[in-house]
Order: C-alpha cells, then structure tokens, then sequence
C-alpha cells in the first residue's frame, strides 16, 4: 500500500469515483467524502498528506473545510477544485492557506503537478521538523553534562566550608574516623614537623602508604622544606591556604589537585596540626575540555544552520540568534521578535512562539517579512520548546527557513491558469459592455442623435483601454517581455499620463493637483508600459481617499523634479496610509489592501516595470496620514531584461 495518502472531498458522486481511479493510478491511497462536514468525521480515522476538495457543496462548503482543517490539522495540505464562476472563492482560499487550486474540468497533467508540488512542500517541511528534533536533542544532551560539570564545581565549594568545620575534628582525625575515609577528595594530617601523619583511605589509594613522609614529597615541585607547600605557608601564616598543585604517585604519574588546608590549633591556641583536603581536578579538568569543545560545535551548528534562528523569552524578546540572522536582520538582542523583523507592535494573530510556550508542542506558520536592507523574504517558521532540568518550557527557539525562491516558483507555476481565469471573467463583463456601448452607438446614428454617438463613443474608448491594460497584463504573466523604449519628451509624457486620471479623481471629490516642469529634457522609456504602471499609483491613491471624513479635504498630487541626471516622480496623496506590515508586502503578488476590490496584481505589475526600466521606488506611509510613492527613473535605460519570475521586490 503506497504511504501517499489523500481524501477526496466532492458532493458529485461520479466525479469521486473516477478520479480517485485516476489519484490510485497516481500512487495515491484514496478515500473520499460527499462533503465538508463527512470530511471531518473522516480526517479523525484516516490522515492523508492532502485533501483535495471542490469548493461548492451542500450542508459545509470547501471553504468552511479549509478552515477547519488548518485549525485542527495545520499539517494536512489542501488543494481547492473550483469551476469557472469561483474564481473569488479559489482567490479567498490562497487568503486561508490553500496549498493551490485546480479549475474543473480536471486535466489529469495538471493535477499530477499541482500534487507532486505540495507534496514537495510537505517533505521540506518534514525536513524542517526532523532538523529542529536532532537539534533538540542535542541541546537535552549537553545540558545534562553542563549539569553534571556544575555538580563538580559545587563539590569544590562544599569542601571549602569543610575545611573549617573540619578543624574542630583534630581528636576523630587521630583516630582514624570513617569520616575522611568517606570523602571523595584526597586528605591527610601534617604535624608541625611537615610529615604526613595522617591519610584517608582514597589518598593511601592514588599515592600509597606516605604516613611518615615529608608534606612537600608528595608535590611535584615541592623537594625541599624551603621550598614553601601549601602545609608550610599554613603553619608559617596561621591562615588556611588555596592552591592549584600537583601530587605524583609512586608510579610518577602526576594528579592536578586544587588544594584546600586548614589549620588545627591546640588548646592553647598554636597551630599543632594542618588539614590538607585536595581535590582531582582531572575529571573536571577533561569535563571542561569536553564542554568547551561541545560549545563551540554548538555554536558551529547554530551559526552554520541554513536557516535563521533565534531563541525568545516569554515576553518575547530575543536572548539569542545565530550568525545567518545578525547578517540580515542586525544585532535584535532585547528587542521583541514582532518588533525586530515583523515590525509590528504586538504579536502576530499565529505566533508560533506563543502557541508552543502555551501547549509546549512545535508550530509553524509563513509569513512575510524584511530584513535590515529592505528585503522582504517569504518565510517557513517553525518554533520549539527548550525546557529547563525540571521539564519547564523556559525558552522557545524559532527558526525561520526562506522559501522565497520556492514561493516565486509556485507564484510562476500558479499564476497562468489563474490569471487566464480570473482575466476571462473581466473580459466577459467589458464584451458585454462593449455590446452595449455599439448598441448605443448604432442607435445615435440611427436616430442622428449627436450628443448620444459622442457618449457612446467616450465609453468604447474607456472599455477598450481597459481591455488593453487587461492584455497587457496578461502578457506579462503569459511570457518573458522586453520593453520598447522611445526617446520621448518627458514633461509631456507625464503631463498627458497625469491627465488620465481627471475624470477618477473630480468624481470622487478629490483636489487633483499636478507639478510637471517643462524642461525636464527627454527619457527613454516604454511609454505603453510606463504610463499604465504611473496610472496605477494613481487610481491607488485614489482609491486610498476612500473613506468619507467631515470636514477633510482629500488631495492628490504629482510632481517631477530632475535629481542627479535622473528623473525622480513622487506621487502623495492624504488617504488612509499603511502601516509597516502593509508597506512590506504592497507590491508582493496576490496582496491587495482593498478587500474584494483589489486581486493584488496592479502594484506588482507597476513593480516589475520600474525595475525593468532600471529604476526604483521608495514607499512612505503612516496610517491616517496618507502615502509617497518615489519613483525614480534613469534618463537611459540600458538593454532591457525579460521578466520571467512571478514575484518582485522594491528596491
């Protein structure tokens, strides 16, 4: 039986048993359901990788699955089937997560592709997890050494308060208490005459019988009472000792000790006696090496990690992040993670962070995001608990994988067959205005009505420039297209591009002011491709005056101005702005701020043609106070190059 598994979710019976036929001849393990809530009971029995289901059904429609689905198994990948008239649902269904959408009827080819690509993302994402457990692992591993190491260092301590204790014992050292013998530290007993009189059992067994020795012969370069041991400075200080030595066995074999002594007084006060209580410091000593060298593999594996990691506290300020991190996002240390690369005040609705420090389970989320330099980067984030010795989550490591060439890949794959259907629909509805304008037209002649041949000729010509920009549109997504430039005047190319949008702006009651210079010179430029980018930041502004205000006067205004041999356009207007988060993703495919109003193309197209032409934009906005797009154009463009990727990011 393959390990591929996938549920079939439609409410047309024929349809479920054929192409679970065709998804079984794809290798698949198949089992289906007539509709979303079916699905559900099914998914508590029977987890596929994927479900593939239609979008309109009875009693739970796709959509209400979808969503259910990635809030109880965010893990499972879904794919919408949809027929011509959904195109907004399957759009809506990108908005919750969909892993793609496939139009009916269904091409077998197309829907082996779509397949074999989500199912290339759930092994990435089988990676990511596999690679986060090792790593937790790891962390487990060299906690219980470090635990073990500090154990040491806590005994060193304890036998430091020992030593004076131990002083007021003189009388149970003479007797051989079981005492000394018990100690795991080499002990012995000097008189006065530095000779050993005394040793406990582990001493006697590490150096042999040295009762009767000189203190300073079991030292390595200790050979003369002159040349002053630990006991001596005891005996001529009055005073309790700490040093680092080192005792030989009788075989020669040198033992590095810290030593701790202790003077023993009689009862008339002088020192008779000295407690000489050494601790081996090989064990610890190689426990160190060790350590330092597992540190720094530690530190080579998160710094060398093809992803970016942090570790965050509970209030979700970061302690920790590795070198790929600090490289594009800067040195974020105490600062809240939303606010370091999200740019956000609070939290995101999905924080992984959040979740895992609540359920203490891994989670992951993707999202968009901008590095130091401006970068905006897709990313795969998965987060894990990191747990104190006694089992408390008291960290959470987040690691953030970049997806953004995968992503563009898909967008490439994707935007074809979405485009064409979504184009299609807007096609239909101009063909029937077209209809109705000729009808107009036809009947102004008829009739030698001039007034209303005038009207319906302004409305073919608004329909078939909205057909134009539509073809245009298409084109870019439907293959690699190189600009046509022209040598053109550019103070009347901008002067005639502003014009477009009078009629748009004096409708909605906007104050439409244009500042164009009339010796900007000439610039090469595809004035086609130009004119439809600028007039889309315009009708965006536009559309950003929106919302009606007492007593605020909504403005617009273009302006020109040459800046170092270059030609720089700003365009501002005082709508309802953008926050941080919106800013970063405005010219990202398939983002609209507008709700149902936009499809998120319009800003990436005009996007891809400022690049193309070798120029950039700048975006300033705040919410409430409107927006400033700068554009600036060089004079020249060099050889122009193709477009071929789906995505796009502003300089």
């Amino acid at each position: 039986m393959s390990d591929r598994k996938l549920m079939l979710v439609d409410d047309e019976e024929g349809l479920r048993r054929f192409l679970g036929l065709t998804l079984m001849d794809f290798g698949y393990t198949v089992k289906t359901a007539e509709n979303g809530e079916a699905a559900l009971k099914l998914l508590k029995t029977f987890q596929p990788d994927i479900i593939l289901t239609d979008i309109k059904m009875p009693r739970m429609d796709g959509i209400d699955l979808l969503k259910a689905v990635k809030s109880d198994y965010p893990h499972v990948e879904v794919i919408m089937l949809t027929g011509h008239g959904d195109m907004d649902l399957a759009i809506e269904s990108l908005k919750f997560e969909a892993a793609d959408f496939i139009t009916k009827p269904v091409n077998d080819e197309v829907l082996e592709i779509s397949l074999e690509r989500v199912m290339e993302k759930i092994q990435l994402k089988q990676q990511v997890r596999e690679y986060t457990e090792n790593l937790e692992r790891l962390v487990e591993e060299k906690t219980r050494r470090i635990v073990e190491l500090e154990r040491q260092n806590a005994a060193c301590q304890v036998v430091e308060g020992l030593s004076e204790a131990l002083s007021n014992a003189a009388d149970e050292i003479e007797t051989g208490s079981s005492l000394f013998n018990e100690l795991p530290c080499l002990v012995s007993i000097h008189n006065r005459y530095l000779e050993i009189v005394a040793t406990n059992k582990l001493l006697k067994e590490r150096l042999g019988d040295v009762v009767g020795k000189n203190s300073f012969d079991i030292y390595s370069d200790r050979n003369s009472p002159g040349n002053a041991c630990p006991v001596q400075l005891t005996f001529q200080t009055g005073k309790g000792q700490r040093s680092k030595e080192t005792f030989i066995t009788e075989n020669g074999e040198e033992i590095p000790v810290t030593v701790y002594t202790a003077p023993i007084p009689n009862k008339n006060g002088e020192i008779e006696l000295v407690l000489d209580i050494s601790v081996d410091m090989t064990e610890l000593q190689r426990l160190r090496d060790e350590l330092l060298e597992t540190q720094y593999k530690f530190q080579r594996l998160f710094d060398e990690a093809p992803c970016y990691i942090s570790v965050q506290n509970r209030d979700y300020t970061i302690s920790e992040v590795n070198r790929r991190f600090k490289e594009d996002f800067g040195e974020p240390l105490g600062l809240a993670c939303h606010s370091a690369y999200k740019h956000r005040e609070a939290p995101c609705e999905e924080c992984p962070v959040q979740r895992t420090f609540k359920d203490g389970e891994s989670h992951q989320m993707e999202t968009v995001v901008s590095t130091g330099s401006g970068e905006r980067k897709n990313m795969l984030v998965w987060s894990a608990p990191l747990r104190n010795a006694y089992g408390e989550i008291t960290q959470v490591m987040e690691m953030s994988t970049d997806i953004t060439e995968i992503r563009r890949l898909q967008d490439h794959l994707t935007s074809l067959g979405f485009m064409l259907g979504s184009m299609s629909h807007g096609v239909k509805g101009m063909l029937t205005a077209l209809d109705g304008g000729m009808y107009r037209l036809e009947s102004g002649l008829r009739k030698n009505d001039t007034q209303r041949v005038e009207e319906a000729s302004k409305a073919l010509k608004n329909i078939v420039g909205r057909i134009k920009k539509m073809v245009l549109d298409i084109l870019y997504y439907a293959k690699s297209r190189e600009i046509e430039v022209e040598e053109i005047p550019a103070a009347q190319f901008l002067s005639d591009t502003a014009a477009l949008v009078n009629a748009k702006a004096a409708a909605a009651g906007i104050e439409y002011t244009v500042s164009v210079p009339d010796n900007l010179g000439t610039i090469m430029i595809d004035s086609s491709s130009m004119s439809a980018a600028l007039v889309n930041f315009l009708e965006n502004a536009v559309d950003a005056c929106d919302i009606p205000i007492p007593g605020k006067q909504y403005s617009i205004s273009m302006s020109a101005v040459e800046v170092a041999g270059n030609i720089e356009i700003t365009i501002r207007d005082n709508g309802s702005g953008m926050d941080r988060e919106t800013r970063d993703k405005i010219f990202t495919l398939f983002f609209s701020s507008k709700g149902k109003r936009g499809t998120g193309i319009g800003l990436f197209i005009s996007n891809q043609t400022i690049e193309q032409h070798g120029g950039k934009i700048r975006v300033e906005s705040e919410p409430g106070e409107g927006t400033s797009f700068v554009i600036t154009l060089p004079r020249r463009t060099g050889t122009a190059k193709p477009i071929v990727e789906q995505g796009c990011t502003a300089n």
